[in-house]
């Protein structure tokens, strides 16, 4: 086991130069002066731009910059914004926490209404309840999030008056219910389908045959034999998906005008912070790598066949 996770983390090391160098060099390919657009119209002279540019590094060579950045990133230096002069770190510092929040709570809601509609259909197929949620989960994916935010807004907050229509303090768990439950639905889809095709499939495998033939009792079937097989493919979509859910919040939080990393995003894009959007986006890959890791050890937990060597 040990050799297979220092083999698994050194396989991580090209996958985050690839990505990181990626958006690094979509942002240095960026048209637009970053630091003349922080003077809009003003008139400013050409040597003090220069000398701004100097003193931030922007005057260097593009695998020089990326190296500074790297350099800089081991030591938890994330860069410098250029309008604010504010440390990318305390930048991310300050929004990822509201969307953590928001994306955990996703999650679980993903997690635990997916797999249970999963298994209650999967345990039911061809029937009134499977082909009720084949239906709900056909609309779900059909439908794009930004569509289904503003129309769960319009009806259960200003219609029914349930929720507020936007975050007003994202440390309220109340108010970050309903932009969690429009940021999971898509994934409660997939979760929901994924789950219900497996407890189908191996509800007709040989070994719950068996252990019907035993005797043994019908919530040892499912709750042990049943659902340990048909979780794998469930967590392998879930472990991806945990930092889809973080990237994918850009939409949800602008609909719900929550402050958090989609925000923060949007808004170094128009001013073109390149550091902003590398620094979010170098997190973001880091989580996916991670839980790509956590994923590959939980297979050996949910089945006891699989032995890493």
């Amino acid at each position: 086991m040990g050799r297979y996770v220092a083999r698994r983390l050194l396989q991580m090391i090209p996958v985050f130069l690839g990505s990181t160098l990626l958006i690094f060099s979509m942002m240095y390919a960026l048209p637009g002066d970053p630091v003349r657009a922080l003077y809009g119209e003003q008139a400013i002279d050409q040597a003090q731009i220069a000398e701004i540019k100097r003193s931030l590094g922007l005057d260097k060579p593009f695998l020089l910059q990326y190296w500074d950045y790297l350099t800089g990133l081991f030591q938890g230096d994330f860069g410098t914004q250029i309008a604010s002069q504010q440390p990318v770190a305390d930048v991310i510092a300050d929004a990822f926490p509201i969307t953590a929040r928001l994306t955990i709570f996703a999650f679980l809601f993903t997690v635990v209404v997916g797999i249970t509609l999963g298994v209650v259909a999967g345990l039911r197929p061809d029937t009134l309840v499977d082909k009720s949620l084949l239906a709900l989960t056909l609309l779900l994916i059909s439908v794009p999030s930004f569509v289904l935010g503003y129309a769960f807004q319009y009806f259960f907050a200003f219609q029914l008056g349930w929720v507020d229509p936007n975050v007003n303090d994202p440390e309220n768990y109340g108010q970050l219910l309903l932009p969690a439950i429009v940021l999971g639905s898509l994934s409660l889809a997939y979760v929901a389908r994924l789950t219900r095709t497996s407890i189908a499939e191996n509800l007709r495998a040989d070994y719950v045959r068996t252990a019907v033939a035993k005797g043994l009792p019908r919530r040892r079937i499912v709750g042990v034999h049943l659902m340990r097989n048909s979780l794998i493919p469930v967590v392998t979509f879930l472990g991806s998906d945990l930092g889809a859910l973080m990237g994918g919040a850009v939409v949800t939080e602008g609909i719900f005008n929550v402050r958090g990393v989609g925000y923060t995003v949007y808004e170094a894009l128009s001013r073109r912070e390149g550091s902003t959007v590398v620094g979010v986006v170098t997190l973001i890959v880091i989580i996916y790598l991670v839980c790509s890791l956590l994923v590959d050890l939980l297979y050996a937990v949910l089945d006891p066949r699989i032995r890493y060597a």
